[in-house]
């Protein structure tokens, strides 16, 4: 068994999974990481060090492809002791009447079926060290967005981080969901440095992992100061 801490960050390519795993592993853990895009991958395991990083590839959507993630994680580093389940997307076609039934097919499959997937496979691995799950939501899950599918989405994975939680407490483990507003990513086209910086999302996280065991962070919601 590791001394240190490991944790699984899907949608570890970028954005907030990317700056999360820099965070953790400054901090001391050790992370497994899974998205689609393998060169991306590659890259940060090769910044952060393969003694503090390992990547497998896979589509998190795809039930087969996420338990090879699992096991292979657990293969590798031994133990399982939190779960980031990040991976998610939005759309570029907005509301229900002006919507893309294709885009929205992509969006449920990531935003939602990886999510309960992701959580159905390690459940078994985190029981064994009374682990944490915590889950990207967004504000778009808290209020009201004419029309968003994708605030819909976002609704499902707080809700179900809820449930989630209440199943989890009854063998120790915590979980934590994460609702920030407005993340300056590669989601948007032109950048939007007044809004929130992915590091402050994987803050959050840092700070849901380090809190005294006896504590669940039950949510986080982060919006912009401006």
């Amino acid at each position: 068994m590791s001394n240190s801490k490991i944790i699984l960050i899907t949608g570890a390519s970028s954005g907030i999974g990317r700056e999360t795993a820099r965070v953790l592993v400054e901090h001391g853990y050790k992370v497994a990481l899974t998205a689609r895009s393998e060169d991306k991958l590659k890259a940060l395991v090769d910044e952060l060090g393969d003694s503090n990083a390992y990547f497998v590839k896979a589509d998190a959507s795809k039930l087969d492809e996420l338990e090879q993630v699992v096991e292979k994680s657990v293969a590798h580093f031994g133990q399982l002791d939190a779960v980031f389940a990040n991976a998610g997307m939005g759309v570029s076609a907005t509301g229900t009447e002006g919507g893309d039934p294709q885009e929205w097919d992509k969006m449920i499959d990531i935003n939602i079926k990886a999510l309960t997937y992701t959580a159905k496979l390690t459940m078994k691995h985190l029981r064994k060290t009374e682990g944490h799950f915590i889950i990207t939501s967004s504000i778009a899950g808290k209020i009201t967005l004419k029309g968003s599918i994708y605030g819909a989405t976002k609704w499902f994975a707080y809700g179900f981080g809820k449930n989630l939680s209440a199943e989890m407490k009854e063998w120790g483990g915590r979980c934590t969901t994460i609702c920030p507003g407005m993340v300056n990513t590669e989601f948007f086209d032109e950048a939007k440095p007044d809004k929130l910086d992915p590091r402050d999302i994987a803050d959050a996280v840092l700070y849901s992992l380090t809190t005294n065991e006896r504590c669940n962070i039950d949510e986080i919601t982060l919006m912009p100061t401006k």
